[in-house]
């Protein structure tokens, strides 16, 4: 199993940087980090940074969208990635949050996304593409190879993962929702004629090892006011009943609006209405044990990677006790002499 970090590029970059060392350094294999351009700085300058001063972590945008940034455009970022350090970047892509919704706008539909991941994709791997009239294709790349993973909640957004995604991206670590949704995810990719096995399940949640439960619910009740954005969006469209679990619909009842300026940080004023057995299901809290035992319970149904967001007050003991605990307790064991 794959472990990742999931950082803000809050000023200065340095500091995402190192922390992405850090990650390297403790056993992890991804950095991903936000990208919204107008709440946090330019994710892909900063990549190519934390690549030159390392030498395995992959990286990637947890997640980018189709909205925001030309398609074309995406896909040679990350082909002059690869072209420089040696295939180290992953796609991750929804239909957009924050990026879009800061900009007064909405994101796209889950058709327009899977044209997109097609587009990215194909020009990413040297492949020719089709494309607004024309046969595109970069004529100076030699090597880059490059997998789109997608990210979504919906019906709709979970059957285009398992139908054109090489990975699935769900942010909320409940280990029932993860149960669901992976295995809608796999059913779409095995109608689709493709191996459900081959694809990347990647589940998401803030990760914390501490003791004082209150303290570490507080830094991380902003994840439920994030996932509630989507949820939400769900709702409107398909209504409470048979779109996704109904715990992942109960809690939003309180929900009165979202205040995009405090996205992603602790002690988000707009997420008081999650509850902490909320919090408690969509992230992972507690000491090495704990999170053992929860990480196990996720990859028993399906999960291949776990991202752990890092936006609270304890970032370098977590990622410490991750590569000296955690990640060597969930990792396939190897003996020397048999």
């Amino acid at each position: 199993m794959d472990f990742g970090v999931v950082l803000q590029t809050n000023p200065p970059a340095a500091r995402t940087v190192a922390l992405a060392r850090m990650a390297e350094e403790y056993g992890f294999t991804h950095a991903w980090t936000f990208d919204s351009h107008l709440l946090w700085q330019e994710p892909y300058v900063i990549y190519s940074a934390i690549l030159a001063q390392t030498h395995r972590i992959k990286v990637g945008p947890y997640v980018t969208n189709p909205a925001t940034r030309d398609w074309t455009v995406t896909a040679s970022t990350f082909a002059t990635l690869n072209e420089m350090y040696g295939n180290r970047t992953v796609c991750g892509i929804g239909r957009g949050d924050s990026a879009v919704r800061v900009l007064n706008g909405k994101p796209v539909s889950v058709r327009e996304m899977r044209e997109s991941v097609h587009v990215i994709r194909e020009l990413a791997n040297r492949r020719p593409v089709e494309h607004n009239g024309a046969t595109l294709q970069f004529p100076w790349a030699r090597t880059s190879e490059l997998e789109v993973w997608v990210a979504g909640y919906g019906p709709l957004a979970l059957k285009a993962a398992g139908e054109v995604g090489d990975g699935f991206i769900l942010q909320c670590a409940d280990v029932d929702i993860a149960k669901w949704m992976i295995d809608t995810v796999k059913t779409a990719a095995d109608n689709a004629g493709r191996d459900p096995e081959r694809l990347e399940f990647c589940v998401s949640g803030p990760m914390y090892i501490g003791e004082d439960w209150e303290h570490m619910r507080d830094q991380c009740r902003w994840f439920g006011g994030m996932v509630g954005n989507h949820v939400a969006d769900i709702v409107e469209k398909y209504g409470k009943e048979g779109a996704i679990p109904g715990v992942l619909v109960d809690y939003i009842e309180g929900r009165q609006g979202y205040d995009y300026n405090e996205h992603g940080r602790a002690g988000n004023s707009h997420t008081e209405f999650v509850p902490d057995e909320i919090v408690d299901r969509f992230c992972v809290l507690g000491g090495p044990e704990e999170h053992i035992a929860k990480l196990e319970a996720l990859r028993d149904v399906g999960m291949t990677q776990f991202a752990g967001y890092l936006q609270h007050d304890n970032k370098e003991e977590t990622m410490r006790v991750y590569g000296e605990r955690v990640i060597p307790a969930v990792s396939e064991s190897i003996t020397a002499k048999v």
